[in-house]
């Protein structure tokens, strides 16, 4: 099926608003899939069916597809595009909306998304904090820059919050890149493929105080640790103090010198 074709006939119009950008390679968009670890008994949610290209390709290897797209106006193509499955649910409205995914889902699912930049890290937020059950994994294309954030390490111009809450619920990697020319209508940037795994809970941690200070370490990157603590929260500096000095950091530690293990360390000795 000719997609750009489909589209056309369809008197789809692209939104910039919905960062619509879709590829149409078949081969490449069966990979994802493939390297996305999808299986036989899976139920996986895709967030942004576009064209139904991706979903597709999903739907062949999947148990179950719960397909998510914002923009009413695509239901005619992906009728036509996913005619051949049984297997898909098609969900139009903001996947931001969405109150638990796991209601839908069950208890294990995975997640595929290709996500215009200005959403990424809401939903990928999302995902981690507002599900009962974590997904099993999360592959995701964004942008490259973001790619490159999402894997990340400490110290690094990259390393930030959104590192940080990924690292301690998932293992990321990057898969591959995708260039801009693969996409119609073609972006202005280069993309890549995310892979995260679930990793086991951090025992003992409350993910939400861990969530909250994650976030204050890195509001504003030029200050110390201490400062953004003491200004997030109604903590003293003395508390503060003593809690880096007994977690072994320094106290003119910025949040960026920090692993995720010495975060978790950091939340328990603060908020327990």
């Amino acid at each position: 099926m000719d997609i750009k074709s489909e589209l056309n006939a369809s008197g789809f119009r692209f939104q910039k608003r919905f960062g619509q950008n879709f590829i149409t390679d078949t081969n490449f968009l069966k990979s994802i899939a493939e390297k996305s670890g999808v299986a036989p008994s899976d139920t996986v949610v895709e967030i942004g069916a576009g064209a139904g290209t991706l979903t597709a390709a999903i739907a062949e290897r999947a148990k179950r597809v719960i397909a998510f797209e914002i923009d009413e106006s695509l239901k005619p193509v992906l009728e036509k595009t996913l005619s051949a499955f049984d297997n898909v649910e098609l969900v139009f409205g903001d996947f931001m909306d969405e109150k638990d995914l796991s209601e839908r889902t069950g208890e294990k699912y995975k997640v595929i998304a290709n996500l215009p930049y200005y959403i990424t890290t809401p939903v990928l937020f999302k995902l981690m904090e507002d599900t009962k059950y974590l997904p099993q994994t999360i592959s995701v294309m964004v942008q490259k820059e973001v790619a490159d954030r999402m894997c990340a390490k400490p110290s690094t111009k990259d390393y930030g919050a959104l590192t940080v809450a990924i690292d301690a619920r998932f293992s990321a990697r990057k898969l591959v890149n995708v260039s801009r020319d693969m996409f119609y209508p073609v972006p202005n940037v280069d993309s890549a493929v995310v892979l995260m795994t679930a990793k086991d809970a951090c025992d003992g941690v409350d993910m939400k105080k861990f969530s909250a200070l994650v976030r204050a370490a890195f509001a504003m990157r030029r200050k110390t640790l201490i400062n953004n603590l003491t200004a997030a929260f109604p903590l003293s500096r003395a508390a503060c103090e003593q809690a880096l000095t007994d977690c072994g950091l320094p106290l003119a530690v910025r949040g960026e010198a920090l692993c995720t293990e010495q975060f978790e360390a950091l939340t328990k000795r603060l908020f327990d």
